[in-house]
């Protein structure tokens, strides 16, 4: 990328999901800066059946992305087992091997490990890190280079950040918003048994059940639990437990967060003028086209910043692939206060 004459700083950093090899390509091809994924097992965050990477994939995968002028960075995020350590050094000696630009972690018996393989590390948004002592702590221990910041902080908060860290930041800019603290989350622990910080797996597919009742209304059930209702020909949706639908104080809605995706293309200058390094894109559940067409829309909205214009047309062409068809700044701009 060539920086814009008019801008203080190097480019943004476009970084995108892919939960697979083929969307890892796809990404590549509509002009992702970095990729991000993981291994098909339990030390990255999105541990679903028929996603991820395995060993040889990766390999390939950063091939690919290095021939194209892209970085690759693993997802190795979720926190090690006592006595299970193996599976994560094991991930992390993989990806140094593969030549990964960057293991992304959160746990520190994780974090040490990569360090000690000379590996370049971004803190995940699963160590909640949010405050210059807590972000000093990993770049003193284990030379974190960048972090990945928490949906929870405003334009203000994170220019007031950077200006007290010396690391790099990366803030999510598009898709799935997480209404609790990121990686103490225990509420798809409590449906299902199974921790999406140990495991890897946030309301995992084994324990969905989707039923037809007498009335024809389709029920998605979590671990038994009833997430939500959908009447015929209504759009159903993935029984996520914090997405879902629940009667309370008389009245019926979606108790914990409404379905709607993060958009922040509108705040990229005011992003830039804080100090974010890298923009990133979240989604590595979603298939090849979405990953695509929103790659290719973002990857135009960051070169038109690099020229000083402004592309005024992508918010409503991102309107079709967002959630419920509803979009949001989130915290960026904290309205409620």
């Amino acid at each position: 990328m060539t920086p814009h004459p008019g801008n203080a700083g190097p480019p943004l950093e476009l970084v995108c999901p892919a939960g697979t090899p083929s969307a890892l390509r796809a990404a590549v091809d509509a002009g992702a800066h970095a990729v991000y994924c993981g291994y098909n097992n339990e030390t990255n965050a999105r541990n679903f059946p028929g996603l991820n990477f395995s060993e040889a994939d990766m390999a390939k995968a950063v091939g690919y992305a290095h021939d194209a002028g892209a970085k690759v960075l693993v997802a190795i995020n979720t926190f090690a087992r006592a006595g299970q350590i193996e599976t994560w050094r094991r991930a992390v000696d993989s990806a140094a091997d593969a030549g990964a630009d960057a293991i992304i972690a959160a746990d520190i018996a994780v974090l040490d490990h990569a360090a000690q393989r000379a590996t370049r590390l971004h803190l995940s948004v699963q160590a909640a890190a949010n405050t210059p002592e807590a972000i000093r702590f990993y770049v003193r221990n284990f030379g974190v280079k960048r972090v990945v910041l928490p949906r929870v902080l405003s334009v203000e908060e994170i220019a007031k950040l950077n200006r007290e860290i010396d690391v790099e930041t990366e803030v999510f800019v598009f898709g799935g918003l997480c209404v609790m603290t990121e990686g103490r989350c225990a509420v798809s622990s409590y449906a299902t048994g199974e921790s999406p910080n140990l495991s890897g797996v946030c309301s995992p597919p084994s324990h969905v059940a989707y039923e037809e009742d007498t009335g024809g209304t389709l029920v998605a059930r979590l671990g038994g639990f009833t997430i939500d209702r959908f009447k015929t020909g209504e759009p159903t949706g993935y029984p996520t437990l914090c997405k879902g639908q629940f009667a309370a104080g008389g009245k019926t809605g979606y108790l914990f967060e409404d379905p709607v995706s993060l958009n922040a293309v509108a705040l990229f200058p005011a992003l830039r003028k804080a100090g974010v390094t890298a923009l990133k894109i979240e989604g590595r559940q979603r298939g090849k086209a979405y990953v695509a067409q929103v790659v290719r829309a973002f990857r135009s909205a960051v070169d038109a910043l690099e020229r000083g214009e402004e592309d005024t047309g992508l918010a409503g062409r991102l309107a079709a692939l967002s959630e419920g068809g509803q979009q949001t700044t989130g915290a960026y701009r904290k309205t409620w206060r």
